[in-house]
């Protein structure tokens, strides 16, 4: 339900970081789309998506992810998860979503390390 979704946008030098609250199914897709797409406009390397606080995602929102790191990598930005519930996480690794997208526990560890995606 929309009413539960929540996207805070946060630019800190070439970090930009969106935060994701609630459920993000077919009727909250189109909002994070929208971040996600002013974000691939930013002058900005990595795109961070905190999924921290996304308590359920559907097929919608997983389709989108895979979309988002394809369209980061289009505007020469990389991509980067926070760990989710552990539905959303279950959802991620029995996908393979993981493996095409670097995952970190907390912000602060993507912080302090060199590595890419």
């Amino acid at each position: 339900m929309q009413g539960d979704f929540g996207v805070e946008t946060h630019t800190s030098g070439r970090l930009t970081t969106l935060t994701v609250t609630g459920e993000l199914d077919l009727v909250s897709s189109p909002v994070l789309e929208r971040e996600i797409e002013r974000a691939n406009g930013l002058d900005t390397d990595l795109i961070l998506l905190d999924l921290r606080g996304l308590e359920f995602m559907d097929s919608t929102g997983l389709h989108l992810l895979v979309k988002a790191h394809q369209s980061a990598e289009q505007a020469g930005h990389r991509l980067a998860l926070t760990k989710g519930s552990e539905q959303v996480q279950r959802l991620l690794d029995l996908t393979g979503v993981g493996e095409l997208v670097r995952i970190v526990e907390s912000p602060e560890e993507l912080l302090d390390s060199d590595h890419g995606p």
